[in-house]
């Protein structure tokens, strides 16, 4: 029998990243020597220092994987840019603080490629995080993630804490959050077109359809995740992205998703809606010098696999 000599904490363990690498570890990624515990905000109210500090000391963990946090798309962020800057700082300073305290070896948090300078030159990539202003319509989420790297740095300079964090770009996959209204825009895009169907109508996507896009497929980077923790050993965040040469327009993935769900109908751009930034295309070189070989689900693929999930769990998945 191997010894279990990691006990690893993922918060946020039941939304679209944590049940990938949920998945992941059981289908043979997890290791003998590591025991996975995945919690959810049932499990704490990580916006209490009470409640977290409780919840590292009943299950002392070794090592974290932080991805809790309130999060929404474009239009949500616009309506309440206070609420996601207050809630997400609470959130961050009692996961961070209660895994310091508690002695955890090793913190893995997960940004978002949202936190770079709205006005920058492309590609973006990890040293450019702190340039400039974040977009206007989601400053309250982008100024709050960027304070994990700070907060990183400071624990690693005072404390010696291998405290990290990593950049996906779009995530997507099983597990999604599919709401139309306050989802991001491709499971909002797959639960547009799962209607459009069933109505025999057209289907509306809101704005020009031609801001770009890097999507990464949430198992994808589940796997990658393992890896950071386990071998990446920067305090300095890393971009988790497929390359620039694989980003897609808004148009181009809703034409993906209307494809893999064998929707025939018309493709409407309502243009009186906001495009929000128009790219963001970030630079993975910094992945590729560590892992040169790692081969990414093809977005068609991963689209098709996504859009099979959604028509299999509709009654959850919509919600």
């Amino acid at each position: 029998m191997t010894e279990v000599t990691k006990r690893i904490l993922v918060t946020g363990g039941t939304g679209l990243v944590g049940r990938a690498i949920e998945k992941v570890v059981a289908d043979g990624e997890g290791r003998p020597d590591e025991e996975w515990i995945f919690v959810s905000s049932q499990d704490a109210d990580l916006t209490s220092s009470s409640e977290t500090k409780a919840l590292f000391e009943r299950h002392k963990p070794t090592h974290v994987i932080h991805l809790a946090a309130m999060v929404g798309g474009l239009f949500k962020n616009i309506r309440s840019n206070l609420d996601f800057w207050r809630t997400n700082i609470h959130i961050n300073d009692n996961v961070l603080h209660s895994a310091h305290e508690t002695g955890v070896q090793k913190v893995v948090s997960c940004l978002s490629t949202c936190i770079f300078p709205d006005k920058t030159t492309y590609p973006i990539d990890e040293t450019m995080i702190h340039n400039g202003p974040p977009h206007s319509s989601n400053f309250g989420y982008s100024y709050a993630k960027r304070m994990i790297d700070v907060q990183n740095r400071g624990y690693s300079e005072q404390h010696g804490r291998r405290f990290t964090a990593v950049i996906p770009t779009n995530v997507f996959g099983p597990h999604d959050n599919f709401n139309i209204e306050d989802g991001h825009v491709l499971p909002g895009l797959i639960h547009k077109v799962y209607l459009a169907k069933q109505s025999g109508s057209a289907l509306t996507v809101w704005g020009t359809g031609k801001p770009r896009r890097q999507f990464i497929y949430s198992l994808d980077l589940a796997r990658l995740f393992l890896w950071v923790l386990r071998e990446y050993d920067e305090v300095e965040p890393i971009i988790l992205s497929v390359g620039e040469e694989d980003e897609v327009s808004i148009r181009e993935a809703a034409e993906a998703i209307a494809e893999a769900m064998e929707f025939r109908g018309e493709l409407v751009f309502d243009t009186t809606k906001s495009d929000g930034q128009f790219k963001k295309t970030a630079s993975n070189a910094k992945l590729r010098r560590y892992l040169p070989g790692f081969q990414f689900t093809p977005f068609r693929k991963a689209v098709k696999e996504t859009c099979a999930w959604f028509n299999a769990n509709y009654a959850n998945a919509r919600k």
